[in-house]
């Protein structure tokens, strides 16, 4: 779907899970909220939202980010329904790793999505998933060998801030999430339309 043919709401559901990265998670949901608005502010004629984004969890109970900051979810892995853009943050992810629920309502959504992203360790949780299998992905910088070792049928890159496989996208840590957030509200939006929420968050998105 491309900026030229969207017509509809899309639906963003970005994964919540005890010791996510705080701005691994808030980046994103930043990004697709902000464009969300300016979306608004700048068509002629009012206009449905351009972004639906919502938190989801295993459950409804509170989420605790790496560094202690609590999230409330608004969905949980039995009341959302299937996503358009589904984004799985990175941060402390060996719990979220080792549970089944998780990694199957993962394989679910994204069997379903038109875009699944990861930032940063979010990559681990993709191809433990089965989601990521043998295409070219990044993460961050200091778990990139270890990535590599453990799914060594993956292409592990350090030369890219985000690798877009179309269908999979997958970024560095935190700053590159927000510039592959951005990327990706230009595939769906325009570029115009990212580089006007870039501008609202006062920042200097790296656009390649």
């Amino acid at each position: 779907m491309t900026a030229q043919t969207l017509t509809l709401t899309l639906t963003v559901h970005i994964l919540a899970f005890d010791g996510v990265e705080a701005l691994d998670f808030a980046g994103p949901y930043e990004v697709f909220t902000t464009a969300t608005r300016m979306h608004q502010r700048l068509a002629p004629a009012p206009a449905a939202p351009l972004f639906d984004v919502r938190a989801v969890a295993a459950d409804n109970q509170p989420v605790r980010a790496r560094a202690g900051l609590r999230l409330l979810p608004e969905l949980d892995f039995h009341t959302a329904p299937r996503c358009d853009v589904l984004i799985v943050p990175g941060g402390v992810v060996d719990g979220a790793l080792a549970c089944p629920r998780t990694l199957a309502w993962l394989r679910k959504q994204s069997a379903l999505a038109q875009i699944t992203a990861s930032v940063c360790t979010g990559a681990f949780l993709l191809a433990e998933a089965g989601v990521l299998t043998d295409q070219e992905v990044t993460t961050h910088w200091e778990d990139l060998a270890d990535l590599q070792r453990r799914y060594p049928a993956l292409r592990v890159t350090d030369r890219q801030r985000w690798v877009d496989g179309e269908r999979l996208v997958t970024s560095a840590g935190i700053s590159a999430g927000i510039d592959m957030s951005l990327h990706l509200v230009a595939r769906l939006g325009g570029q115009a339309l990212a580089e006007r929420t870039a501008r609202q968050m006062d920042y200097a998105w790296q656009a390649a």
